[in-house]
């Protein structure tokens, strides 16, 4: 039986009462088990409602009538918590565009008494060298010295505030699939590249070539700094925008780590830049959401050949 933690983190996240619903979907579908909603407008309409039956209202009531409506949720206090939270920052940098039409609010993210400057380091205590699959250790740049090998190529990082560091399923089974697909010469495309853990691994791994893309501008920087921590970068091109909108060329290799709507979305454009008999490996899948990714990528004439599994997230590789 998994050992509960210790201790929690308590997170919030300002949205609006038409976010609400969106926000707490994303949240869920990134591995939060549950989340608390402080709705603006619910009090608002409560207190229009009745205040002509009260004589007096209370100050401190009345201040609830600026407060923002908030989503709030726990993460435990470890590695996995830690990596969560990460893959949560990154995935707000794209839940505007998913959703056009709706106002989301300002979308701004705290955690307890950490502030956001903060979160780039209060998370190291729990990151280690991690072996990935038979190949690869993921080292963190201020333990590069120390890390014991034993054959494996080290993959140093540092993620930054980039998600991406090895520890979360998502990432690791990406890492996985991506072991066995990558040969000397390839081309990869990384789309969501984050802290660029998988387009480092890949010309690690033999790659000619990677082309990393992020909508955030911070994740593309982060990629470069990593790719130079290997020795890879100039190898490396990075670059922000959404998805495959300023992407050109094609690829034998193309990775997405990224969340469940985001590749649904992504699904169509996958022919038109992966080679004639090369390899689409997407991930950051909740497992309830697996059929709906396999449906789109279906839809798209992509040929699915492996699914792994672990820890309630999917990991899929696919072919043309």
């Amino acid at each position: 039986m998994q050992q509960l933690p210790d201790t929690w983190s308590k997170a919030t996240l300002t949205t609006t009462s038409a976010g609400i619903e969106i926000v707490s979907a994303f949240l869920i579908e990134q591995g939060v088990g549950g989340v608390e909603i402080q709705d603006a407008q619910d009090f608002n309409d409560f207190l229009s409602g009745t205040e002509i039956h009260w004589d007096y209202v209370d100050e401190s009531l009345m201040k609830l009538k600026k407060e923002p409506t908030t989503v709030t949720f726990y993460l435990p206090d470890n590695a996995q918590g830690a990596d969560t939270l990460l893959a949560i920052r990154s995935g707000l940098q794209t839940l505007p565009s998913l959703c056009p039409g709706v106002d989301l609010g300002a979308l701004t993210l705290s955690c307890g008494t950490v502030r956001e400057e903060d979160w780039a380091t209060v998370w190291k205590q729990y990151y280690h060298p991690t072996p990935i699959g038979d190949k690869l250790l993921v080292v963190p740049s201020w333990e590069r010295d120390s890390a014991v090998l034993n054959g494996r190529v080290p993959l140093v990082l540092d993620p930054g505030m980039a998600f991406g560091t090895g520890t979360h399923a998502s990432t690791r089974l990406c890492l996985e699939l991506l072991q066995n697909a990558v040969r000397p010469g390839d081309a990869m495309l990384d789309v969501g590249c984050g802290s660029g853990i998988l387009a480092v691994a890949s010309l690690l791994l033999g790659a000619g070539l990677a082309v990393g893309v992020d909508i955030d501008e911070l994740a593309a920087k982060i990629a470069l700094e990593n790719a130079a921590l290997n020795g890879v970068e100039d190898r490396l091109t990075t670059f922000v925008g959404d998805l495959t909108d300023k992407v050109h060329g094609s690829f034998d290799v193309i990775c997405a780590n990224i969340v469940a709507d985001v590749i649904i979305r992504l699904c169509p454009d996958i022919p038109q830049f992966l080679k004639p008999g090369g390899v689409f490996i997407t991930s950051g899948i909740i497992d309830t959401r697996k059929d709906d990714v396999v449906a789109a990528l279906e839809a798209a004439g992509i040929r699915i050949t492996e699914l792994k599994e672990d820890e309630g997230w999917v990991a899929i590789r696919c072919t043309i």
